[in-house]
């Protein structure tokens, strides 16, 4: 409670702001995924090109190169966004662009495209299922936490 003296020295109470529990945690988790969006972002545009070609199926009907570096620059947006911006649109786009991602990471492996040290099926398979986390975590961290 914070004390407020008024004009005819009367004492009011008024609640405090009260951060709400998790937040610093879930502020913490944003970051993290914002830092990780730009740096995937700058990696499609420069350095990580070749690998995440073998990210495209086959099936997609635009120049590999062409999708690879569109989709780092909505990386990088994302990112970005995710930093600085309102967060529940934020999140809920972040998470539908991970959906949108995810027939390239089932491509990787349905078609035994190695990239990224994913070079066995397993390995690949087993990426399959982070996809979701992904999802909820870009969720979760962009809620807007509600007061008790």
């Amino acid at each position: 409670m914070v004390e407020l003296i008024g004009d005819d020295n009367e004492t009011a109470t008024e609640p405090a702001a009260v951060e709400p529990r998790g937040s610093r945690v879930r502020d913490l988790a944003r970051w993290v995924l914002a830092g990780g969006m730009i740096f995937a972002g700058l990696s499609h545009l420069f350095w990580g090109r070749e690998e995440f070609r073998a990210q495209v199926p086959d099936w997609v009907p635009l120049d590999t190169d062409g999708v690879v570096m569109a989709s780092g620059g909505v990386e990088l947006a994302l990112g970005v966004n995710l930093a600085f911006a309102p967060r529940d649109r934020t999140g809920q786009l972040l998470a539908a662009f991970f959906v949108a991602v995810f027939p390239g990471n089932l491509a990787q492996y349905r078609q035994r495209r190695d990239g990224f040290g994913l070079d066995t099926d397993r390995k690949r398979f087993i990426r399959l299922f982070f996809q979701p986390l992904l999802v909820l975590w870009a969720l979760w961290c962009t809620r807007s936490p509600h007061r008790r």
